[in-house]
């Protein structure tokens, strides 16, 4: 099953290349706020069609990390603040997505660290969360990050750092810590960033859309 699962995530980044991208956020349990900044993909999508000249559909579906439906996204995004937790069936179904050639990236709205790193433990016991460093490939996309992340927002003033999984050399997990990525690309308006943080984040965000399609 993996094989034919392997198969269809090459083949679908391939025609990507002239067909609709599709991204879609994580429906997670636990109780933390996986619904938060609604604006914040969309924003990024329009982005990305815009300034990589990509074409992601703006329609971005929920999935649930034991459902069948996340094999159809190159791409999930999660957010929130607070726990999370996934069910056994959860683990095993998203070991085989990541393992397969899909990519999960979770933004830190606030408070998630150790529940994330807890339940990603279990997706991968023997794989370590390592701090990616700032020569990484991610943050030299269109755009250059030479320190890695950027600072969006302050949250305990700690500087940003983005941690990732790795399977046979390919990142197929990051989590991005003291950042906010997700907030900067909400509209302005919402968190009243500054013109600079907010075009950063989306240019951070950016980043790791064109990474993932063309690496993984």
């Amino acid at each position: 099953m993996r094989f034919f699962i392997t198969i269809f995530l090459l083949v679908s980044a391939v025609a990507a290349q002239s067909q609709t991208l599709k991204i879609a956020l994580l429906k997670y349990s636990g109780g933390g706020d996986w619904y938060a900044n609604p604006t914040s993909l969309p924003n990024l999508v329009k982005f990305c069609n815009q300034n990589l000249k990509t074409n992601i559909s703006n329609d971005i579906p929920t999935v649930e990390p034991g459902s069948a439906e996340i094999f159809n996204y190159p791409f999930v995004h999660a957010t929130g603040h607070g726990n999370v937790e996934f069910s056994a069936s959860d683990i095993e179904n998203l070991r085989l997505y990541l393992m397969s050639g899909g990519f999960l990236h979770f933004d830190d709205n606030y408070g998630t660290r150790d529940f994330v790193f807890r339940e990603m433990k279990r997706v991968f016991p023997d794989n370590q969360l390592v701090e990616i460093p700032s020569s990484h490939l991610i943050f030299h996309q269109k755009y250059h990050f030479n320190h890695g992340l950027p600072k969006i927002h302050e949250h305990d003033n700690h500087a940003p750092v983005a941690y990732g999984i790795f399977v046979e050399d390919r990142l197929v997990f990051l989590y991005t810590w003291e950042c906010d990525l997700g907030d900067g690309w909400e509209d302005t308006e919402v968190h009243n960033d500054t013109q600079e943080k907010h075009l950063q984040a989306l240019q951070m965000g950016a980043n790791i859309i064109e990474y993932v399609f063309d690496h993984n």
